[in-house]
């Protein structure tokens, strides 16, 4: 079942989508500058066009902040641009971290008493945190840079105001690899805790899709609001 599984997340849209990219000539620069920079001439001749074609490929890519030149180089001929990929350019490579986490946890959870597992989740959320702690400010601000943080992991989250505070819904979760383990939404509560600094509560959908929510309870109403 789950190599199964492995093989629906490998074979999905975004992976259809990967292949369309990289069959393209746009694609296939971006391949060979992940292996190395390389300058007009260089791609030119690897991909068997003109340098202006290159060129045309190259000003499409940098405005899209993929490439960079990266300096000169000096040979025989008159000097050329390199060419390198930014580090913005790596999103656009798969990386199956996902089902790595969830064997991970798979072992782990046959490992560790549940009381044990949570507590070492907990640990990975607050040592994520590590650097992010609260500003001072409004709340509303804190639980929006909340919401940025998860979108920065690979989520998509919208902020929600409700009596007593405020929620997290999100629409694409990060953790969606490894939703058939609860402990996992323990991480993410209590990295948002550390970095919103009010009190938080993970009221996750776990269905297909799974969605995630997270309650932010005011540090004044925490006596009042037990939503």
């Amino acid at each position: 079942m789950r190599h199964n599984r492995f093989e629906r997340k490998g074979c999905g849209v975004s992976e259809r989508w990967d292949q369309r990219f990289f069959s393209t000539t746009r694609g296939q620069v971006v391949t060979l500058l992940r292996r190395a920079g390389r300058t007009v001439n260089e791609l030119a001749a690897e991909l068997d066009l003109t340098d202006n074609a290159v060129r045309l490929h190259l000003a499409t890519l940098e405005r899209d902040g993929l490439v960079v030149q990266e300096g000169v180089r000096r040979g025989a001929g008159k000097p050329s641009f390199a060419y390198r990929l930014t580090p913005q350019a790596e999103r656009l490579f798969p990386k199956p971290y996902g089902p790595m986490l969830d064997g991970l946890l798979d072992v782990l959870a046959e490992r560790l008493p549940p009381a044990e597992l949570e507590a070492a989740m907990r640990e990975v959320g607050h040592r994520l945190a590590a650097g992010r702690e609260a500003s001072p400010g409004e709340l509303r601000h804190r639980v929006a840079q909340g919401a940025a943080l998860l979108e920065a992991l690979g989520g998509l989250a919208e902020v929600e105001k409700q009596a007593g505070g405020f929620s997290i819904r999100g629409y694409s979760c990060p953790l969606a690899d490894v939703a058939g383990h609860p402990e996992a939404c323990r991480l993410a509560e209590t990295l948002l805790a550390d970095v919103i600094g009010a009190p938080v509560r993970e009221c996750c959908d776990r269905g297909n899709p799974p969605r995630c929510r997270f309650v932010i309870t005011s540090p004044d109403d925490t006596g009042s609001n037990r939503a």
